[in-house]
């Protein structure tokens, strides 16, 4: 397993590229730049990136067809990859930040959330393809007109999708080049890789080096007050207490949920504050449930997470996305010195001048 880095999305560019050449020295395997509705389009802050680097993978996620057409997302995504000689990456998912800020209501059923990222998947494909294509019709999304890109010179760009849900992560094993789950805890790993494998047992094209990762966060640093803090901060967009599905079991108790799912806003209040303070929601909860959904702590926890790590590996994991907040170099240096060496390093070949 190797392990690759996700910032994020509000630093300027000068910062992207100064933490993209310092990971690629150290050998992360990728940089995904997040996709956010108050930030800087994520493609172009990663070309700076793409021009000063030669190994690193460099990737943008989650980005949603339901808020930039796939014929669009596969026009960003080559551009990119030509800057990048062969190194880019998108995930495309369901829904996100942009939809949200856009009023499109997140309703899986109503949008057929699957059918419209397979049709996404598939248009991103045919466009970073470089081969010339008559067009597209799925029953989501159309391309009416034929496309090509002739002055594609670079290795093909990756798509993969952004799928935690078993129909998602299906219909990721059947059509993507790889996916990212986001926030699946080491306990509960093996059951989302069932679905995986379901949709790679049906696959009709081969998954070779096909690509499995997780999002998780990372909050450890020397200070165990300040990775508390922003661990709290945090807290509320852990994927066991995002709604509708509010998992949370083994970690807390059915009552304990329920309280959870009440108080729901003051963990939101904790983050747009910036307080870290969640109000009326007992310490004991709060702690159960950010050791459970990611790694906190002082510089003594890292050999246990590293541990939690395996478990992930295990399970069949070929890279963990770690995101970092706050202060992204000093994290970047700690998992560099502590951690990357337990794992595999990334040793990826030197591409050459952007075309």
């Amino acid at each position: 397993m190797q392990i690759d880095i996700i910032l994020e999305p509000d630093l300027p560019p000068s910062q992207v590229t100064e933490i993209a050449v310092a990971a690629e020295n150290y050998g992360f395997r990728t940089l995904w730049h997040s996709n956010y509705h108050q930030n800087p389009d994520a493609f172009m802050m990663l070309v700076p990136a793409a021009l000063a680097t030669k190994r690193i993978r460099l990737g943008v996620l989650a980005v949603s067809p339901y808020e930039i057409q796939p014929l669009k997302i596969g026009n960003a995504l080559l551009t990119l990859n030509e800057f990048a000689r062969g190194r880019a990456t998108v995930a495309i998912g369901g829904g996100g930040s942009v939809m949200g800020a856009c009023g499109i209501k997140l309703d899986p059923k109503a949008l057929r959330m699957a059918r419209g990222v397979r049709e996404a998947v598939e248009i991103t494909q045919a466009v970073v393809s470089g081969k010339m294509i008559m067009g597209y019709t799925g029953e989501v999304f159309k391309v009416s007109r034929p496309f090509k890109h002739g002055w594609k010179k670079a290795p093909t760009a990756r798509v993969f999708t952004c799928s935690t849900g078993p129909k998602m992560l299906e219909m990721a094993g059947r059509v993507a080049d790889g996916t990212q789950m986001s926030d699946v805890t080491p306990e509960k790993i093996d059951h989302h890789m069932e679905s995986l494998r379901k949709g790679l047992a049906e696959r009709k094209k081969p998954a070779e080096d096909y690509r499995v990762g997780n999002f998780w966060a990372w909050h450890i640093k020397e200070d165990p007050a300040k990775s508390f803090y922003e661990a709290r901060r945090e807290l509320v967009f852990r994927g066991e207490l995002l709604p509708p599905a509010y998992d949370m079991l083994p970690y807390v108790t059915p009552e304990e949920r329920q309280l959870v799912i009440d108080k729901w806003q003051n963990f939101a209040k904790a983050f747009w504050t910036r307080s870290g303070v969640i109000e009326d929601v007992p310490a004991s909860i709060v702690d159960r449930l950010i050791a459970a959904c990611s790694s906190a702590g002082g510089l003594d926890a890292i050999d246990a997470q590293i541990e939690r790590f395996r478990v992930f590996e295990k399970a069949g994991l070929t890279e963990l996305s770690i995101r970092l907040f706050d202060e992204p170099m000093a994290g970047l240096k700690i998992l560099a010195e502590r951690v990357l060496p337990k794992f595999e390093k990334y040793e990826g070949p030197v591409t050459g001048p952007a075309a």
